[in-house]
């Protein structure tokens, strides 16, 4: 006869909770940063819509869309601003898939290149281009070379900026498609789909890109910030984008040009939230 012997189950010891850490300094850092951000804004909005003739008024807000030069300028920025983000995703997606899939070694030299634009200064940029424009010698004046330099420097869409545009874009957008390649396993996904018969063209636009809209949307986001907020190249190569077009505008219309600025900014900050409210949704739901 076996004696059973009973087992007794012993407490497990319970760690004292710890006190929860006040949590005042956060409070704190959130004040400073309101007031940081709150206070100039808040004393443009005033200066927007308070003068001493007038008192308060919402004129300025009111005049803005039939302000001389709103329109063209806004409309050449945000073609601007969709040419250069289709640009330079086309130019960063394809060779960061190949060098992640073919090339890893090439990895820190891809990055090196995407981010060197961030050391250079805009004004040296600029400089730069602008010599790159002034030159020419006379004997290829007949030539398609000639006809191409005088061609992206046209008023009406003006590629040349575009194309600078392009490249102080490439770090930013270097950096989230970089943050949205590390979250998934590229080469298992691509294996896959070339394993079940998908081409290459349906591996990116129907694989790795709904994977990746997340990032693609972060970049295209900081790209359109960046196009629309750019003044010193612009103003430099003599082109009349919408930043231009405020400074221009400062001049005779204060109070139009400030009301302008925190309006562009209201609606850099709806896109903000839809594209962080879009992420949101899309994460509780997957």
């Amino acid at each position: 006869m076996v004696a059973v012997t009973p087992v007794l189950e012993t407490p497990q010891a319970v760690s004292p909770a710890r006190p929860r850490r006040p949590r005042i300094w956060r409070g704190v850092v959130l004040g400073i940063a309101a007031v940081y951000f709150l206070v100039p804004l808040g004393a443009s909005f005033w200066y927007s819509v308070y003068n001493d003739q007038q008192g308060f008024s919402l004129s300025a807000y009111l005049d803005i869309f039939g302000a001389e030069g709103f329109g063209t300028s806004m409309l050449l920025s945000l073609a601007m601003a969709v040419a250069t983000i289709v640009v330079v995703l086309a130019l960063t997606l394809p060779a960061m898939l190949a060098v992640r899939l073919s090339a890893p070694r090439l990895g820190p030299v891809l990055e090196v290149i995407c981010t060197l634009p961030l050391v250079v200064p805009p004004i040296t940029f600029v400089a730069g281009i602008s010599t790159v424009l002034r030159w020419g010698p006379d004997y290829l004046a007949a030539t398609p070379l000639w006809a191409t330099l005088i061609a992206i420097q046209n008023e009406t869409f003006p590629v040349v900026l575009v194309l600078a545009y392009v490249v102080l874009a490439l770090p930013f957008v270097y950096r989230s498609l970089d943050s949205g390649l590390r979250a998934i396993d590229v080469r298992t996904l691509v294996e896959a789909a070339r394993n079940l018969g998908a081409s290459w063209p349906e591996v990116v636009f129907r694989v790795i890109i709904p994977n990746l809209r997340t990032a693609i949307a972060s970049a295209s986001f900081l790209t359109l910030a960046l196009v629309l907020g750019e003044y010193t190249i612009a103003a430099l190569l003599g082109y009349r984008t919408f930043p231009v077009w405020i400074v221009t505008i400062s001049g005779a219309n204060g109070q139009l040009s400030v009301a302008v600025s925190i309006l562009s900014l209201l609606i850099i900050w709806l896109l903000l939230l839809t594209l962080s409210s879009a992420g949101s949704k899309r994460r509780s739901t997957s």
